[in-house]
């Protein structure tokens, strides 16, 4: 696969300051004039000041500048209009208002996690001690940048501009709703939805286990419990267990763990579910803020 990760994303809202706090304080680290990094990936979040609440950017790492050659000339026999600079090309998604960046990057090493000692029936692993997770006491620090959830007015327009402008490849669809699309070996790394206005829904943020969910969650809910927007659970497609809260903007953030990995494409077959059945396997019940976000009809009436 030519693409391999998501490098970053620009989110635009309109007060920065009180958004940074929030970043800051849900695990990523600050750089300075509102850029953030994950503990692997690096610089993956910049916030800048917007009307309202948006995605401007989304930054997608191929290996080499004939891949950016490669997908800028896809992108222009679809008729999008790209911007070549150096190692980049830079298009607008019709459909999302996202602006695309393809660049060559390097790619995510990630150290492998220290697997919890865990007991269960017939096994007994842990002996004479006490689980792991209760010793940890660090802030969580989200290991990278996962994926993006954009709403858009024209699915399919934007199923064309991602999949056979852009590169990615389907891992499931939500029949005539949405699609979940991967430019990496993560089960997905962009689901577009069908939506009445251009919107961000959310963005993920990956974490070393359910624990780190846990515990990331239970202390931003600590400073704030009017974050809370539904969790803990287990999502049906792509099997993670989530957290979602949201930020002082309105822009949902989900803590995930346990993602399905995608390392052979002959052996991974694209589903087709029901919209009922698709969002999750288990967990609290779905609230209705987050189908429809409580400020969506102000963002349809500023569109």
């Amino acid at each position: 696969m030519a693409l391999h990760r998501l490098t970053s994303v620009t989110i635009g809202v309109p007060d920065v300051a009180p958004a940074a706090a929030y970043y800051e304080e849900f695990g990523l680290t600050p750089l300075g004039d509102a850029r953030f990094a994950t503990a692997d990936g690096g610089e993956q979040l910049a916030l800048v000041p917007t009307p309202r609440r948006r995605l401007v950017q989304l930054g997608v790492g191929v290996d080499d500048a004939d891949d950016v050659a490669r997908i800028a000339r896809r992108l222009a026999g679809l008729g999008i209009a790209v911007e070549r600079i150096a190692d980049t090309a830079t298009a607008v998604d019709p459909g999302t208002r996202v602006r695309v960046v393809v660049t060559v990057a390097p790619r995510i090493v990630q150290p492998a996690a220290a697997l919890a000692t865990t007991n269960g029936p017939g096994r007994t692993d842990r002996v004479n001690d006490r689980a792991d997770a209760l010793a940890r006491e660090a802030r969580v620090r989200p290991r990278k940048l996962g994926h993006v959830v954009l709403g858009s007015t024209d699915v399919e327009g934007s199923e064309r501009f991602f999949i056979d402008g852009v590169g990615f490849k389907v891992s499931d669809t939500i029949a005539g709703l949405a699609s979940f699309l991967r430019c990496s070996t993560d089960h997905h790394n962009l689901l577009v939805q069908r939506a009445p206005v251009a919107l961000l829904h959310h963005t993920s943020w990956q974490v070393d286990d359910v624990d780190e969910i846990g515990r990331g969650a239970t202390a931003m809910l600590a400073a704030d419990p009017t974050r809370h927007v539904w969790g803990l659970g287990r999502h049906h497609i792509g099997s993670n267990f989530f957290w979602y809260l949201k930020d002082p903007a309105g822009n949902f953030t989900e803590y995930y763990a346990d993602l399905d990995c995608i390392v052979d494409d002959q052996l991974w077959t694209p589903g087709v579910w029901d919209a009922a059945k698709s969002l999750y396997s288990w967990g609290p019940p779905v609230p209705p803020s987050f189908l429809a976000p409580d400020d969506l009809a102000e963002l349809m009436g500023a569109a």
